[in-house]
């Protein structure tokens, strides 16, 4: 996954995400006052927004297939979140997750997280993903194309770690998405 925050021409945090938290924070049966508070209840803030993938094809297509119902899961290399310098995901972790364009389209929950060598991801948790023919022969394929690209050769290890994490979709629900384009 990749970390991206839209940014307003002034600077300040894209008021999209705003929007969209405030539409979707409900789902998840919060107040306004329960998710991330700081010390006012000017600090409640949106959660963390991202996009799949490293370019914006792959994150519309993934977007597409999490609105669909079809994918569930996501990895992440260990070796990307320690770069990053961003912490293990945890169960309960709620995310926003962005279209090519920046806009937010989904809310994710967190159900499940896991740290396994890249050669150990199983055939559930590349079903899970929901790309290709879900199988773990296309998973790994795939993955290991797209680790060695961002991480480069040298990290890239069959036994290096992965972090595996599975999510439920909790705004838009499953067939009320609009189409991605």
């Amino acid at each position: 996954m990749t970390e991206q925050l839209p940014q307003a021409p002034d600077g300040t945090q894209d008021t999209r995400i705003a929007d969209f938290w405030d539409a979707a924070r409900g789902h998840l049966g919060w107040g306004k006052l329960d998710p991330v508070m700081g010390e006012t209840v000017d600090g409640a803030v949106a959660p963390p927004a991202w996009s799949f993938g490293d370019d914006p094809v792959a994150a519309d297509a993934l977007l597409g297939l999490v609105l669909e119902g079809r994918k569930t899961a996501t990895s992440t290399a260990l070796a990307e979140l320690t770069a990053a310098d961003a912490p293990l995901p945890r169960v309960g972790d709620v995310s926003i997750v962005l279209d090519s364009r920046g806009d937010p389209r989904a809310l994710l929950r967190t159900t499940a997280v896991d740290v396994v060598p890249f050669d150990a991801v199983g055939d559930e948790h590349a079903a899970a993903e929901g790309e290709g023919d879900r199988s773990v022969a296309a998973w790994r394929r795939e993955h290991e194309a797209v680790w060695r690209r961002v991480l480069g050769d040298a990290v890239f290890s069959p036994t290096m770690d992965v972090v595996t994490e599975r999510f439920e979709l909790v705004y838009p629900t499953t067939g009320s998405a609009p189409a991605v384009d």
